[in-house]
C-alpha cells in the first residue's frame, strides 16, 4: 500500500515538473553584483557596450525570454574594474577618448535553456556563450575571445519556471565573471599586450624623469 502511494505521489510530482516546463516564462533579471574585490594591473581599456548588447533580450526558444542585457551590463563593468586601474565604458567606438587603451567589444553568440523535462535531471540549465574582441586604441586586433558561461538551479522545485530560470540565469551570469577575472590575463595574446604597455609605460616614465634631471643638473 505504501509502494502505490509512494508511486502516485512520484507521478504528481513528475506531472506538476512537466507541466511547468511546458508553460511559458518570461524573465527580466535585475539583480547587482558586488563589487570585485582584486587589485587592477596599472592599465587602460575602453569597453564598448553597443545597444544590442546592453539591451539583449534572448529568445532561447518559442516559449522563453530572458532580458539579460542591463545585468551582464553591471555585470562586467564589475569584473573590468578588478583588471584594468582606468576604465571607459561606452556606447560605441567613436566614443573612445582614452589613449593607448585596450578596446573591448562583447557580444552575445547565443543563451541556451534545458528543463527538466528536456535533460531528464531536476534542473533548469543556462548557457549564455559569449565573444570579447580585444583591439588596440588604433583598431588593430589583439584577439577574439569565446567565453562560454553555464548556471543551473539546484533542483526543480521552485515557485515557477520564470523563477527557476532567473536563478539558472543569474548563476551563469557570475560564472562568466569569475571566468573573466580567472583568464584574462592567461590569454596569450592580451598577456602579451599587457606586457607591452607595462614597457612602454615604464619607458616613458624613464623618459620623463631624465628630462626632469636634466633640468636641474648644473
Amino acid at each position: 500500500m505504501l509502494t502505490i502511494k509512494m508511486k502516485t505521489f512520484a507521478a504528481i510530482i513528475s506531472l506538476v515538473i512537466l507541466s511547468g516546463c511546458s508553460s511559458s516564462a518570461s524573465v527580466q533579471l535585475t539583480n547587482e553584483f558586488p563589487q570585485v574585490l582584486a587589485k587592477p594591473k596599472a592599465l587602460s581599456a575602453a569597453v564598448v557596450f553597443e545597444p544590442s548588447f546592453a539591451t539583449y533580450v534572448a529568445k532561447p526558444n518559442a516559449k522563453t525570454v530572458i532580458d539579460i542585457g542591463a545585468a551582464q551590463v553591471r555585470l562586467l563593468r564589475n569584473a573590468f574594474a578588478g583588471l584594468f586601474s582606468t576604465l571607459e565604458f561606452v556606447a560605441s567606438r567613436e566614443e573612445i577618448t582614452a589613449d593607448n587603451a585596450m578596446v573591448i567589444i562583447p557580444s552575445v553568440r547565443e543563451v541556451q535553456v534545458s528543463t527538466p523535462s528536456e535533460n531528464y535531471l531536476n534542473v533548469f540549465e543556462v548557457w549564455i556563450k559569449y565573444n570579447l574582441d580585444f583591439e588596440t586604441a588604433e583598431g588593430e586586433s589583439i584577439d577574439s575571445w569565446f567565453m562560454p558561461a553555464y548556471g543551473k538551479t539546484p533542483d526543480a522545485f521552485m515557485a515557477s519556471k520564470s523563477a527557476a530560470i532567473e536563478e539558472a540565469a543569474i548563476i551563469a551570469l557570475r560564472d562568466a565573471g569569475a571566468k573573466l577575472m580567472l583568464d584574462f590575463y592567461r590569454i596569450p595574446a592580451v598577456n602579451n599586450w599587457a606586457a607591452e604597455e607595462q614597457k612602454r609605460a615604464r619607458q616613458q616614465q624613464d623618459s620623463i624623469q631624465q628630462a626632469k634631471n636634466a633640468e636641474v643638473s648644473p
